[in-house]
């Protein structure tokens, strides 16, 4: 899953393409102007109506996909359980 400093840079780069600058899109989809500078630096922690209004208005759609568990590669396993020397 993204992080939300990933969703932030997607929101803007989209934002931008389209030419809007955050307070022409805060105008045109009824969001504060600062509500869309929070979600663009990943700092947005607000409710998930919002948050679909604003990818909505830069042409963007939320995704959800089953959460991938990563194994550590063979060679960080003899790291992971090494006794510290101290």
């Amino acid at each position: 899953m993204a992080t939300r400093a990933q969703i932030g840079k997607e929101i803007r780069l989209a934002r931008k393409a389209m030419c809007y600058t955050q307070k022409a899109l805060s105008e045109k989809i009824r969001v504060n102007k600062t509500t869309i500078s929070e979600m663009e630096n990943g700092r947005f922690t607000g409710s998930f109506d919002i948050f679909e209004r604003v990818l909505n208005g830069v042409s963007l759609q939320f995704e959800v996909n089953k959460k991938r568990h990563e194994l550590p590669h063979w060679d960080e396993i003899e790291a992971l359980f090494a006794e510290d020397d101290d």
